[in-house]
């Protein structure tokens, strides 16, 4: 399974957020490049970008950080947040994004993701962010009367290379996955679903592997990797297959982040 760390950037610096709420962030480092570094030394195989600041104003926002990032690390990255036009799914790519993640547009504007598809196949992952089994939309600012289940299947039907599902309550808040909201997503589609939100320990994470036969490929690591709660490196042993570098079990040159 691949563990993917995230880097949330808001203001350009690299953030957390509780629950999706843009007044409760905490600041873990104003370099992002560096914390890109950082996981790529430890092991990680891909990172996850969210532009918050896209999420919000619908367009992306953090373009000099994301681009800063791509340049400095051999890994493939994975950016969302703002991606609802062509123009800007196109611009991210061309600087060297692997995958752009849609979120608003695939309940918004379905038949633009289904373009998208077929125009950049494999590139477009499709981030599914649930509260209480509904759809939120807009950065999680508003929620939608659609069931994650059921637009995981429509996204599936029409070329999404995967899903990213999270559930909303559970980010940044360390109380553990929703296994039970994962294995009906996994149940329901037939490509790759990536967990995130709410990892707080390693045992969260070997949690996951009873999921991985149903389809479960991945899993976001957040606030547990800049609290200390995770180690990357033990992580990416533990579930993982990534590249740690000779790095010693339980050790690393960084601190923890505070």
């Amino acid at each position: 399974m691949e563990v993917i760390p995230a880097i949330d950037l808001l203001e350009g610096r690299c953030v957390r957020l509780y629950q999706g709420d843009y007044q409760q962030s905490q600041v873990f480092s104003e370099n992002p490049t560096e914390v890109a570094r950082r996981w790529e030394s430890e092991g990680a195989t891909r990172l996850h970008l969210v532009d918050l600041d896209g999420a919000k104003q619908g367009h992306p926002v953090n373009t000099d950080a994301i681009a800063s990032i791509v340049r400095a690390i051999s890994i493939p990255v994975q950016v969302g947040g703002g991606l609802r036009d062509r123009e800007g799914i196109s611009k991210l790519l061309d600087l060297g994004v692997d995958r752009a993640i849609v979120g608003t547009i695939a309940v918004e504007k379905p038949e633009l993701v289904q373009t998208l598809t077929r125009e950049f196949p494999q590139k477009i992952v499709v981030g599914i962010d649930a509260r209480d089994g509904q759809v939120a939309t807009r950065g999680w600012l508003e929620t939608s009367h659609i069931a994650a289940t059921e637009l995981g299947q429509q996204m599936a039907e029409i070329g999404a290379a995967a899903i990213i599902y999270t559930d909303i309550h559970r980010d940044g808040t360390l109380a553990g996955p929703n296994l039970e909201a994962l294995r009906e997503m996994a149940k329901a589609v037939e490509i790759p679903i990536i967990a995130s939100g709410g990892i707080g320990s390693l045992t969260d994470l070997l949690s996951l592997l009873a999921l991985e036969p149903a389809g479960v490929t991945g899993v976001i690591v957040g606030k547990a990797l800049y609290s200390g709660d995770v180690s990357l490196v033990e992580a990416v042993r533990a579930i993982g297959s990534g590249r740690w570098q000779d790095v010693p079990p339980g050790d690393s040159s960084f601190s923890t982040f505070a």
